[in-house]
């Protein structure tokens, strides 16, 4: 199966980029911990429009362990169909993997054409391409279709989307305009992702909680965190054996962002004092994100406060918790729980 993958240099492409690293020595049908059962002769094609930073090529090398990683990029244009066809043509593509969108939640507010463009447009483009070859599209899309309903159950993938601003409604067109073209796909809708790579919540709370005394968090604000990690490897199998349709996939478990930055720090320290434990010396990360300076995480003064007191553009979904029954259940997926998925990203960013 040759799959290209669209959006190779953000956070989730990268986690791709790292699994078929890992699964290219696997013998064909092995089924592991991560990949399920993808063919390991499948050949991934990674695409974006910019090209792969100095850290996150470092950090691929660093996470893969030694094996062979593909850093290259190849440039696509995901609005310009023709691009698209070429590729597809070009590379005898099987399957799209579309981890691009227009992300900003805020500067989607006031570039609504943009972001329309990314996130509708453009996964049209690839539903097409993928429709007059026959191929698979595995679409990437999030938690804020929903929100504008006072859910208190976990969202299911049959109710109605109620987005609640630009960003929203811009994904819910997009997988709008996919159903239209009536191309092979599985949507894949997911919440509060984070990564060893790229600018995302964890990465950004090992940093303040390390600087300020002091943090103000949301806590009217619920969810369940992504580790990206886990979702590539949800991709892979869906990939080995796909069955259309649109799913929800997080980890386990539910909490608000206050919840989440507590057990960033407190964890964060326990994994440094876990290091120092069992090498015997002074860590060092490789990240950057913990210098030898750095306090004790734990020692800032983590308040929860409510989302009316940081203005924005937009209203972000009150609960926006995932239900996951039926991604589990078509495709027999372990889905872990949120707070040990974060243990394994922080153990290679401390």
């Amino acid at each position: 199966m040759n799959i290209l993958t669209t959006g190779a240099n953000g956070q989730l492409g990268n986690e791709i980029r790292l699994l078929a690293a890992r699964d290219s020595g696997s013998p064909a049908g092995m089924t592991n911990g991560s990949l399920s059962g993808l063919d390991p002769e499948s050949h991934f094609l990674f695409t974006d429009v910019t090209e792969a930073s100095e850290e996150s090529v470092a950090m691929l090398r660093k996470l893969a362990g030694g094996a062979p990683v593909d850093t290259s990029t190849r440039r696509l244009d995901i609005t310009d169909l023709e691009a698209i066809r070429t590729l597809v043509s070009e590379e005898h593509i099987d399957a799209i993997v579309n981890c691009a969108a227009f992300t900003n939640v805020d500067a989607a507010e006031s570039q609504p054409e943009l972001a329309e463009l990314l996130n509708a447009k453009a996964p049209e483009n690839l539903a097409v391409a993928m429709k007059e070859v026959g191929g698979l599209l595995v679409h990437i899309s999030t938690d804020y279709v929903f929100g504008g309903d006072p859910y208190n159950t976990p969202c299911r993938e049959e109710q109605t989307g109620t987005p609640t601003g630009v960003y929203g409604l811009t994904k819910l067109h997009g997988e709008q305009a996919i159903a239209r073209v009536g191309c092979k796909c599985v949507i894949l809708r997911t919440a509060w992702l984070y990564s060893e790579f790229g600018k995302n919540f964890v990465r950004t709370m090992l940093r303040l909680t390390a600087e300020k005394p002091r943090l103000n968090v949301v806590f009217d604000q619920v969810g369940t965190p992504t580790y990206a990690g886990n979702l590539a490897a949800a991709i892979f199998t869906i990939l080995a054996r796909p069955v259309p349709g649109i799913y929800h996939y997080s980890n386990e478990g539910v909490c608000s962002w206050y919840d989440f930055t507590k057990m960033i720090a407190e964890m964060a320290d326990q994994v440094r004092h876990d290091c120092n434990c069992h090498s015997g010396l002074d860590h060092r990360s490789h990240s950057g994100l913990d210098p030898e300076s750095h306090p004790s995480r734990s020692s800032c003064d983590i308040q929860p406060c409510h989302s009316d007191e940081f203005p924005s553009p937009v209203k972000r979904p009150a609960y926006s918790v995932l239900d996951k029954t039926k991604v589990k259940q078509t495709f027999g997926l372990s889905v872990p729980y949120w707070t040990d998925s974060l243990r394994k990203c922080l153990s290679a960013l401390i």
